[in-house]
């Protein structure tokens, strides 16, 4: 009995030491991947001596300056004048633009998946392999016919005109992974409602929504993504009231006195943090949401 307790309690140990072996991989892994992410958080809180210092710093006394910068600071050429980089507006931009797009493209592309999904008809599948094409053309290809468009609509530089274009660039994407949700449900619960007296209004509102949150969030995450990155759009349909952050960091970044690199990074970091927030607050509906339907009932 005490040889079986002896055997059993090594291997439990060599099975916690394997743990341990892999927990501390993945974490030198992951410390790997996520370092450039760490070495810009860190130039951000530099001046520009230690920022350009070689060999690099790694201990060095933070400073708030360079994010102070990114909404006022003072001009280098020497005369001491206040100016605004203007960045505060621009984040504005982006957050509202990427917000209305992304808002918009669930509205519209979570009903048109319930119809594929619930009322197919004949050459359903045309019809989705057509909607994606939309998606699959490169945004260069695309980018003088609707350039023209938004020239003769008079939608050049304004806002509805942006978030009308993000929200078509995002359809595609929101139908084909919603219609994929609206599948995995059951629709006899759906019959049940219909039997009970609900209109069709009541069974997409009350019963397949609340059964999508995950679908809906994994889906909204990676559609704020693409948006909140897109740069070509933002650059040649964007006036200076709209421009967004990714074109303005572009017009931003050089000077009289070379690339800030310190300036660059704090604008980096405060760009990654929506997308940061918005993942942290709907982490519990997007593991969910990426892998739902990957395990048969």
């Amino acid at each position: 009995m005490s040889v079986l307790m002896s055997l059993f309690s090594r291997k439990e140990r060599r099975l916690r030491e394997a743990g341990w072996g892999w927990t501390l991989f993945a974490g030198i892994i992951s410390l790997i991947y996520f370092f450039p992410v760490l070495w810009i958080i860190m130039t951000a809180f530099k001046t520009r001596a230690d920022a350009l210092a070689t060999p690099p710093v790694f201990f060095f006394t933070p400073t708030l300056d360079n994010f102070v910068a990114v909404f006022y600071r003072v001009a280098q050429t020497g005369s001491g004048e206040a100016i605004g980089t203007g960045m505060g507006g621009f984040f504005f931009n982006s957050i509202f633009v990427a917000s209305a797009g992304v808002f918009l493209a669930l509205i519209i592309g979570t009903l048109a998946s319930y119809g594929f999904s619930r009322y197919p008809l004949k050459g359903n599948d045309t019809y989705l392999f057509v909607v994606l094409t939309t998606r699959m053309l490169p945004p260069i290809i695309v980018i003088i016919p609707i350039f023209l468009m938004f020239r003769m609509a008079g939608l050049s530089g304004s806002y509805i005109g942006v978030i009308l274009l993000y929200a078509a660039f995002n359809l595609p994407f929101s139908i084909w992974m919603m219609k994929s949700f609206f599948d995995e449900l059951s629709p006899d619960v759906e019959d049940s409602a219909r039997m009970d007296g609900s209109s069709e209004f009541g069974v997409f509102f009350k019963m397949c929504i609340p059964q999508l949150k995950a679908g809906l969030a994994a889906t909204a995450v990676f559609a704020v993504i693409l948006t909140w990155n897109e740069f070509l759009f933002a650059l040649l349909l964007t006036s200076t009231d709209t421009r967004t952050v990714p074109v303005a960091m572009a017009r931003t970044i050089g000077g009289e006195i070379g690339v800030e690199w310190g300036l660059l990074a704090a604008i980096i970091t405060l760009f990654l943090i929506p997308v940061f927030g918005v993942t942290y607050l709907l982490q519990n509906h997007l593991l969910r949401g990426v892998t739902f339907g990957t395990i048969k009932k």
